[in-house]
């Protein structure tokens, strides 16, 4: 029998390691611009054709490479990082194994122009699937630019499953967005198929976050500082107002690094614990510095997860330090009321729901002046000048009373109907909508019920593409950060046929002039609601991994839902009824959580047991 375990061909061996380290067209970026990064740059152009699938350019000023460098770097653990094992544990720098240049080679077709600073004449190399195609003198700038193009070119299962050019982009923006914060000194541009999409300048780490997320970051950003022996802490966390429902701006960086951590995440959220409901997230950007020899990085092929000596001390010190900077800043309510507070949207939750005014009732027939004496047989001209001024009871005239508050429990439908026992809605504290039935009663949570109704009626709009409109009187404009510009652009076929009329108005910009008439409200802010649609997208995808359709009409479903404490006419509540019981599912909720509860007769009567 002959032997059957082999070496493989280096081509293979290349193929068969990308998968590791390049998952995607956003996996080479970020591999890239971190090569950037340690080379030195401080101008870092990211130029994409095609999501990343044609072409990935990347163009920086660092130190350069020599003839002899040029051609290494495209070899299999070749690095300029680490020399030795123990080095491993005193990285400073973003990339060390010195696989991804040769990984990216051997899916893609690379052209690399490089020149030393201290160089008059620069290197090209050109690669195709690992094999070195041509290298020659050339004429460059100070510095390097790589193209890579066609990426999966020789490997095409794995570029059937990739995702659409949104989705893609999407990721590369992620990548880009993490590189960027974390080096705030350093320039950054980035354009997708010739569209600007960032124009980041050098700065510090506050204007970096607007310049990335909007000027309207400005206002939201809470500094956090916290020096310790075991480790150092700085960034930025965001008031607890302008909280979202999706994880998507939050931050770890260890030593610049970008990291992905549910254990420092839960010591952050529970910093915030009293201030925010649990299905919110605040956003922060927070950068850790500690001693390279006290964290493990060579964990995962993607290097964004870390191992820690003392893991303990690093959530004790950081859910301090942001409760620290919560408190500082005046973030959190507080029972000075001499004290203006820095944050003022903050609602008590035991604030007053209706505070009713003290009335004055008099009595019109009232006369100071009429004599106990007096009746009604006297004469008026008599009683005028004989009787004498009475005090007694004069503060009735203008007695004060409290009026009692009532609750909130409105009955509609005539009496008359009710001694006949027929059927009746009775809608209470204006969140419940209560039905006598056969058995005894009919309880129907009201938010819960519109969810429903909307829900299936936007699923048949999505699928028919019909839609209707109800035009603004006035048009909003919407500005976005470039991600979910990126997501809305993707999205703006199927949330035409919802109903909303938007276009696309200059960079992450959208004007929305219509909602879907389904909603039916005059009092709809149409911005807000178009951006709880892409939140609510969001966070559809990414805790439920619903399909694109059915998470957009869960979105809009509940972001347009009639909300408890909403007051509704008896036509309203049949409608609203009739409706909800027209649909496939009336039982259960959007969110899989029941509708309709009854109250029998027998459960009725334990209640009143002796």
């Amino acid at each position: 029998m002959t032997d059957i375990i082999h070496l493989l061909p280096d081509a293979v061996a290349n193929q068969i390691a990308a998968g590791e380290v390049v998952q995607r067209p956003a996996s080479a970026v970020k591999e890239l611009l971190e090569n950037s990064i340690d080379a030195g740059a401080d101008k870092i152009q990211l130029l994409i054709k095609d999501a990343g699938k044609a072409l990935i350019q990347i163009i920086d000023n660092g130190c350069g490479m020599s003839v002899t460098d040029a051609r290494m770097c495209f070899e299999r653990h070749a690095t300029s990082k680490v020399k030795k094992a123990e080095d491993l544990f005193a990285i400073r720098t973003m990339g060390f194994r010195g696989e991804a240049m040769a990984s990216i080679a051997a899916i893609s077709q690379v052209e690399m122009k490089t020149r030393r600073h201290e160089d008059e004449i620069g290197t090209c190399l050109t690669i195709e699937g690992a094999q070195v195609i041509g290298q020659e003198p050339i004429a460059t700038a100070p510095g390097t630019q790589i193209s890579i193009k066609n990426l999966f070119f020789n490997t095409p299962a794995r570029r059937n499953f990739l995702k659409s050019n949104p989705v893609e982009m999407r990721h590369i923006i992620d990548e880009f967005q993490r590189v960027a914060l974390a080096h705030p000194q350093v320039s950054f541009s980035l354009h997708h198929d010739g569209t600007e999409i960032f124009i980041l300048p050098k700065g510090n780490l506050k204007q970096r976050i607007v310049h990335i997320f909007g000027n309207n970051y400005n206002e939201r950003l809470v500094p956090v500082e916290e020096e310790t022996t075991i480790i150092n802490v700085k960034g930025f966390i965001g008031k607890p107002s302008f909280a979202k429902k999706t994880r998507g701006e939050q931050f770890f960086f260890v030593n610049n690094r970008f990291i992905k951590d549910p254990y420092l995440n839960h010591a952050v959220s529970s910093a915030f614990e009293d201030l925010l409901p649990d299905d919110s997230y605040p956003l922060y950007v927070l950068f850790i510095e500690i001693d390279p020899a006290k964290i493990d990085v060579n964990v995962h092929p993607t290097k964004t997860e870390i191992k820690y000596l003392d893991e303990k001390s690093i959530y004790a010190i950081l859910k301090s330090a942001v409760k620290r900077s919560i408190g500082r800043y005046n973030i959190s309510p507080t029972l000075d009321f001499n004290q203006e507070t820095g944050f003022n949207n903050m609602i008590s939750p035991l604030a007053i729901e209706d505070i009713v005014p003290p009335s004055i009732n008099f009595n019109p027939d009232f006369n100071p002046f009429a004599s106990e004496k007096a009746n009604e047989r006297e004469l008026p001209f008599l009683r005028s000048y004989e009787a004498k001024p009475s005090a007694k009871n004069w503060g009735s005239l203008y007695e004060v009373t409290q009026q009692p508050i009532i609750e909130q429990t409105t009955f509609y439908g005539d009496e008359s109907a009710l001694e006949t026992k027929q059927k009746q809605y009775m809608q209470l504290h204006n969140r419940y909508i209560v039905s006598q039935i056969k058995s005894g009663l009919m309880v129907i949570d009201q938010q819960m019920a519109h969810e429903r109704i909307l829900y299936e009626r936007f699923l048949v709009h999505l699928e028919d593409r019909k839609g209707a409109s109800q035009q603004s009187l006035f048009p909003q404009t919407i500005t976005l950060n470039a991600n979910d510009f990126e997501l809305a652009k993707s999205l703006l076929d199927d949330i035409r046929a919802l109903g909303f009329d938007v276009r696309e108005f200059g960079k992450n910009t959208l004007v929305v002039e219509g909602i879907p008439v389904d909603l039916g409200s005059s009092n709809i802010n149409e911005a807000q609601l178009f951006e709880q649609l892409i939140e609510g997208f969001k966070n559809s995808q990414q805790e439920l991994k619903l399909n694109k359709r059915d998470a957009l009409a869960r979105s809009l479903a509940k972001n347009g839902a009639i909300k408890s404490g909403t007051k509704l006419a008896q036509e309203e509540i049949s409608n609203l009824i009739d409706e909800l019981f027209a649909c496939k599912t009336p039982n259960f909720s959007v969110s899989g959580k029941p509708v309709i509860q009854t109250i029998t007769l027998m459960e009725l009567d334990k209640k009143f047991e002796k």
